[in-house]
């Protein structure tokens, strides 16, 4: 029986504890495991001896590619280029798969051949209560529930300016069609353009899930939200400070301006440089950040947005 669904987890330096809960997830998938595989891409741990601690013997297809180039876009391209399966998953090594996660994949991609791209619910599981205002930020924590009718988006050419629709996956338990990222892919290869929208070591932009979107998207495949698709996502208490939250909000606040105008949509127009940080200035009063932890994360997000417009090419 062939490989149909290749899982790829891309790690660096992982907690062992959220590692080994991704693990017992996979282990108990109803997908038979003849028909999946297990690639481990290690992204430059500094002891390349640590991933391959962990036991993988339990899934007769499981392999441990090591890649150097530091970074979440790096990994998945070692992935995706050892991959043999038609659909690819992508899966955090803090994200627990439901049981029947990699069936349902398979069975709406099947059911559904123009789709390229594909998510679902991203569930919190908490290491310690958040306070109540975290809940606001859900989105910088790649959690998501978006209720129980399934969402398809096709992009309309004739539509103009183009779209990115909201509930289109995210990168905790994004499953694509081969044939589908493989622009991305060859993009990438090519002239490594994205690359830097992507977390790599400290940096914790997160716009290379929205280029792998638009990609597809302007390919001409569809993407789409399917409720089936579950996960638990482990959330350490270092991700549900102010000070956590923040960084996320202003990173990723910055690569969207820049994964956007990667894709020839400029939702708000170009600022001079010299006027960032009187515009962070302004907003600093505007959101009264001194207020409560909610508004400072809200000012950082702002912040972010000034730099990646005033950071646009002419």
């Amino acid at each position: 029986m062939s490989v149909l669904v290749s899982v790829i987890i891309s790690t660096h330096a992982p907690n062992p504890l959220r590692l080994e809960k991704t693990l017992h997830g996979l282990r108990g998938q109803t997908l038979t495991r003849e028909r999946w595989e297990l690639l481990v891409v290690d992204n430059a741990t500094p002891d390349p001896q640590y991933v391959l601690s962990f036991d993988f013997s339990w899934h007769p297809s499981a392999r441990i590619i090591r890649e150097e180039r530091l970074g979440l876009t790096w990994a998945r391209m070692a992935g995706i280029q050892s991959s043999q399966g038609e659909y690819l998953v992508f899966v955090d090594d803090d994200n627990v798969l439901h049981p029947n996660y990699l069936e349902n994949v398979l069975e709406i991609f099947q059911q559904n051949p123009q789709l390229g791209a594909i998510g679902g619910k991203s569930l919190p599981e908490f290491e310690v209560e958040p306070e109540s205002w975290v809940t606001q930020f859900y989105k910088c924590l790649a959690l998501r529930d978006l209720g129980e009718e399934a969402l398809i988006f096709y992009e309309d050419r004739a539509f103009q300016p183009k779209r990115y629709p909201e509930f289109a996956p995210i990168g905790a338990g994004m499953a694509l069609q081969r044939q589908a990222v493989e622009p991305y892919v060859n993009r990438i290869l090519t002239n490594r353009i994205g690359v830097v929208l992507d977390r790599t070591g400290k940096n914790l932009s997160s716009g290379g899930d929205n280029d792998i979107i638009l990609t597809i998207l302007n390919a001409g495949w569809a993407v789409g939200y399917f409720p089936q698709l579950q996960l638990s996502h482990l959330m350490p208490a270092s991700r549900l400070t102010k000070e956590y939250l923040a960084r996320v909000n202003r990173a990723s606040s910055r690569s969207w301006i820049q994964v956007l105008d990667l894709h020839g949509i400029r939702v708000w127009q170009k600022i001079p440089r010299w006027t960032v940080l009187l515009r962070k200035i302004k907003a600093f009063f505007v959101y009264q950040p001194w207020k409560d932890s909610a508004a400072y994360v809200r000012w950082q997000g702002a912040c972010g947005l000034f730099e990646g417009l005033g950071a646009l090419p002419e």
